[in-house]
C-alpha cells in the first residue's frame, strides 16, 4: 500500500462496506476471507465453497482389478544403467 492511501483506509474501508451491503445478495452473496495467513486462507475458502456444494453418493459396481503380470518385470533401476538414446 501506498502511503498516501494510509490515510484515506477508513475512507476505503467504509466504501467497501457500502458495496458489500449494496451488492450482496441471496442469489450472489460476498464472502469475506482473512488472509493474514495464505495458506489457511486458501484451505478455507477451498472448503467453504466445497459446502456450499450439495454431494449425494453415486451408487457404483466394485470394480475387480486383475492380477498384474509377471512376465516381463518392469525394472526401474534398468533405466539407470542403460545409456539413453537421443536423436
Amino acid at each position: 500500500m501506498d502511503l498516501p492511501s494510509r490515510s484515506k483506509w477508513y475512507a476505503y474501508s467504509r466504501a467497501r462496506d457500502q458495496m458489500l451491503e449494496a451488492t450482496d445478495t441471496e442469489h450472489a452473496p460476498w464472502y469475506i476471507v482473512r488472509t493474514d495467513d495464505k495458506r489457511r486462507a486458501r484451505l478455507n475458502l477451498i472448503s467453504h465453497f466445497l459446502s456450499l456444494i450439495s454431494y449425494e453418493e453415486v451408487p457404483r459396481e466394485k470394480v475387480e482389478l486383475p492380477k498384474r503380470s509377471k512376465k516381463e518385470a518392469y525394472d526401474r533401476h534398468r533405466l539407470d544403467r542403460e545409456p539413453s538414446v537421443r536423436g
